[in-house]
């Protein structure tokens, strides 16, 4: 009967911390279910979550999350549904996408007349300073025809130096870039305020399907 009652006992203790461990474990997660509970005894790496994407840290960051949002107060004029909504913006390439936002028509109309509506469908990762209608207006009217009567020539160098390689985020964007066209364009600023050369970033961040955009208040004309 003593015998019975230790092995009892000892089974108990023995059960006692596994079921604690088993309870305590996150059953979805692979690292954990595959070591038997060995996260109890082993911390959680700052870094993030036991797989080590680090995903858990960047969702926690409310800093992190904000810079993945557009910003700026010239995204209020983009269409909140629809095609030409940042959402429907996401699933078009960017000249495409440009055509479904009414504040870009101008720009849209320049890259048609240019033909670079498939080139720069089919470029991949790209970022696009993209000039608002108002930009455009204000550019010297014989400096635009002269341009727009030169569709390969002026009017192409001009919207390939609004292009650059990479799609890059918000805390890329400061600095020298070479353009599509081989020029060179400095952007400066930080957080949600830049300007590229004298032109204001008045929507940044706005996502397409193989470009990042951002839209400036002036037409950056090559030297």
């Amino acid at each position: 009967m003593r015998k019975t009652f230790r092995a009892g006992a000892a089974a108990a203790l023995i059960a006692f911390p596994l079921m604690m461990a088993g309870c305590s474990s996150d059953t979805n997660d692979p690292a954990t279910s595959s070591s038997g509970g060995s996260s109890m005894s082993e911390p959680m790496s700052d870094t993030g979550s036991a797989s080590g994407s680090g995903s858990s840290a960047s969702m926690s960051d409310p800093s992190a999350s904000a810079m993945a949002q557009p910003f700026g107060p010239g995204c209020a004029a983009v269409p909140k549904d629809g095609a030409g909504s940042f959402d429907g913006m996401a699933k078009d390439p960017v000249a495409t996408a440009a055509s479904n936002n009414p504040a870009l028509s101008t720009l849209v109309a320049a890259v048609k007349q240019a033909n670079l509506v498939d080139t720069l469908n089919s470029a991949k990762d790209i970022t696009v300073f993209a000039p608002t209608n108002d930009a455009f207006a204000a550019v010297p009217k014989q400096t635009l025809d002269a341009a727009m009567a030169d569709p390969s020539g002026l009017l192409t160098k001009v919207l390939t130096n609004h292009v650059v390689q990479g799609k890059l985020t918000p805390d890329q964007l400061a600095g020298e870039h070479t353009t599509l066209g081989g020029g060179k364009i400095t952007v400066t600023g930080s957080g949600t305020d830049f300007m590229v050369g004298q032109a204001k970033v008045v929507c940044g961040n706005v996502t397409t399907a193989n470009a990042t955009v951002y839209i400036i208040d002036q037409v950056l004309l090559p030297a």
